[in-house]
């Protein structure tokens, strides 16, 4: 069974959104599931694409995981912007991939491994990270 976790994303000291690594496996597959949300009055401000490449370098450079997928249904336009701003890679359509208030939802998975972390690293963090103090 794998394991969780969640970040607050607060802005102002307000709680804006949240970005969780869920699902975490271990072995062979050494991979998780990210998840995030923020609320509307927040949304288009760059937090949730900041936040999610801060989530990705705990991810690969602490948790030394080698994979990270995140799913999003279709309609979710605002979620898929967060994965095409930062260039993750789309693997298609899981057909009716999870259940959420009792109806079975097709999601659009996107990945990235270690290896294009490496390699995209810099650019990420440099174009959506603030340096730390």
């Amino acid at each position: 069974m794998g394991t969780s976790c969640g970040l607050g994303l607060f802005v102002d000291d307000r709680l804006a959104g949240e970005v969780n690594v869920n699902n975490i496996v271990r072995g062979a597959a050494q991979y998780a599931d990210i998840g995030y949300w923020i609320d509307q009055h927040f949304a288009g401000r760059g937090y949730m694409p900041e936040s999610v490449v801060a989530l990705l370098r705990h991810v690969f450079e602490d948790l030394g995981l080698h994979r990270v997928q995140i799913a999003i249904v279709p309609r979710n336009s605002a979620s898929r912007r967060v994965v095409e701003k930062l260039g993750i890679r789309d693997e298609g359509v899981a057909l009716r991939f999870l259940e959420i208030n009792g109806v079975w939802e097709d999601h659009v998975r996107f990945a990235i491994t270690v290896e294009e972390w490496q390699r995209r690293r810099g650019e990420l963090l440099d174009l959506w990270v603030l340096p730390e103090p």
